[in-house]
């Protein structure tokens, strides 16, 4: 991989926020970003990429390509968490084991975003699509990991959500109700009244990324500790599973008549895992699953992983494989 490729993702702005809000937990600073101006910037994510992917896949209507990235999104977010959980399942227990598997299994928006921005900067066409992609992988990583925790698990231990309410729950949370809505909307909106927009989901994107980055520094940095008594098992599939998810997707979709920047977007969500959809999820399903556990693998090691290393390695072995 060409060093200077590496540096110059490293020196990108929004990750540097990040940086910089791990940083100011590090040093104790009182630096913090209210609770409503979060929940406002990532609605706000949600929102600018969903429109902004639906107004591209109207453009660009369905074929054979569409159909398969589809197609594969959702087959790898049900053989994921399939997987993982048995890999799991040999040092933690079943409703853990399916915690993680539904967290690995399911992706992570500002993961996505951040991709996004990398193919941007790289001046890299990708399709609209892969909003839609993103969205179809939430909901059988969930319900699968919620399957086989209760197939293995201890009667007991199980949450009482029955599969309607859980199917309910996947769709209905907020992060895929919001970019699902905005995706469809963006498909049906007129393109010439779109463009009145236009400035608000385009232009301040990146500044809303780096303020999005900034807290979720913040948070890596408070989690990061929380579940070191759990011993470098964890830690290591945190940061082995994602690159082999990714390097998984990327050799499958070498044989596909698929685009490179769908392929490299393909990659991130199959390394990606989620930290907000899948634990609203685990709270009514499994409550006895250590959010402890899967929150911080994922947003304390996953993630960081993701945007600093993983975007580079990836898109370098897309090119080459």
């Amino acid at each position: 991989m060409d060093l200077s490729f590496l540096l110059s993702n490293l020196k990108n702005p929004t990750l540097l926020f990040f940086v910089l809000g791990v940083l100011a937990t590090m040093v104790k600073s009182d630096l913090e970003i209210p609770a409503s101006s979060s929940k406002f910037i990532s609605l706000y994510l949600l929102f600018a990429i969903g429109f902004k992917g639906g107004q591209e896949l109207a453009h660009s209507g369905l074929n054979a390509e569409i159909n398969l990235t589809l197609l594969l999104a959702m087959l790898f977010a049900a053989i994921v968490p399939f997987y993982t959980f048995f890999i799991l399942k040999t040092k933690l227990s079943a409703e853990n084991a399916g915690a993680i598997a539904a967290t690995y299994g399911s992706v992570s928006a500002v993961t996505f975003v951040s991709a996004i921005a990398f193919l941007e900067n790289q001046q890299i066409l990708f399709g609209g699509h892969m909003v839609a992609a993103m969205a179809l992988m939430e909901s059988p990583a969930i319900i699968i990991g919620v399957v086989l925790m209760r197939r293995y698990g201890n009667k007991e231990n199980e949450g009482g959500t029955s599969f309607r309410s859980l199917l309910h729950e996947s769709l209905t949370n907020g992060s895929v109700f919001m970019i699902l809505g905005s995706l469809i909307i963006g498909i049906l909106s007129d393109s010439h009244q779109a463009e009145g927009i236009k400035p608000f989901t385009t232009d301040l994107f990146k500044g809303f990324l780096s303020l999005f980055l900034l807290e979720m520094g913040m948070l890596a940095a408070k989690r990061f500790a929380a579940f070191k008594h759990y011993g470098a098992f964890v830690s290591l599939f945190a940061l082995i599973i994602p690159v082999f998810n990714a390097v998984l997707s990327i050799c499958i979709t070498h044989y596909l008549p698929i685009s490179s920047g769908n392929r490299f977007l393909l990659a991130v969500l199959a390394a990606s895992a989620s930290y907000i959809a899948v634990p609203a999820a685990m709270r009514q399903c499994a409550p006895k699953a250590d959010a402890g556990l899967y929150i911080p693998m994922a947003l304390g090691l996953t993630f960081p992983l993701n945007i600093t290393l993983g975007l580079p390695l990836y898109w370098f072995l897309v090119q080459n494989f």
